[in-house]
């Protein structure tokens, strides 16, 4: 069986850097981005014995992502991972600002599926394309107050993707969206009650697991469905 191979979008820090190493650890052999060079992520992949290899990406750039499309050109994909998330806070809709409301949609909704578009045709038949989304952006869900622009990112994102896989619906991939789980990074705080070396490795079972499977899936860490 040939090596599998991993593009993770978004990887310095937190879970996505997590899941860089925890497959990696695996025997994937890994693409990771990060916006800046050096730091941990290229600490692991000095370490790695060529496993992990890391490449520059601002994910929100379109003239980026078409770079990186080039120097991939010729790679074959079993899994295109896409992690990028920001928060700015807790305030109610009203006091959302209309360049925080925009640069939150972009990087949270827009960017992670252009991302895809931009990158898929890496990825092999029968490969997983997966973005990490959240319980919170789940509608059902949503009974307690706060974090609502974070919140309507998520939901933006997950609509999104599914437009997204109802029109790529023969292409034979796997298509998942991932809720980690509230875990200890710099988006989720230091109080929740996951690390990422806890939930990341529940993370990657799903999406060994699901390889293969049709459709769209929104799953959590524990490969349960997560109610739109």
């Amino acid at each position: 069986m040939s090596e599998r191979q991993a593009l993770i979008i978004g990887a310095s820090r937190g879970l996505g850097l997590v899941l860089a190493d925890e497959l990696a650890r695996r025997g994937w052999r890994v693409i990771a981005t990060t916006r800046q060079g050096g730091g941990e992520l290229q600490a692991i992949a000095d370490a790695g014995n060529g496993r992990l290899e890391v490449e520059s990406l601002e994910m929100t750039s379109s003239e980026q992502l078409t770079a990186l499309r080039e120097r991939l050109e010729g790679r074959r994909l079993d899994l295109l991972f896409v992690n990028a998330a920001i928060d700015r806070g807790d305030l109610p809709i009203n006091e959302v600002s209309t360049d925080m409301f925009t640069e939150v949609m972009i990087t949270n909704a827009l960017s992670p599926l252009r991302t895809l578009e931009a990158l898929r045709g890496l990825v092999a038949p029968g490969g997983t394309v997966a973005v990490m989304s959240s319980e919170q952006g789940s509608i059902a869900r949503n009974t307690a107050g706060g974090y609502e622009l974070y919140k309507a990112s998520k939901a933006a994102l997950n609509q999104l993707m599914r437009s997204y896989a109802t029109r790529h619906a023969d292409d034979g991939q796997t298509k998942l969206l991932i809720d980690p789980g509230h875990n200890q990074t710099r988006l989720g705080g230091p109080d929740a009650p996951l690390t990422p070396q806890e939930s990341i490795p529940a993370v990657v079972d799903v999406l060994e697991a699901q390889a293969g499977a049709s459709g769209l899936r929104f799953l959590d860490r524990h490969g349960e469905t997560v109610p739109w």
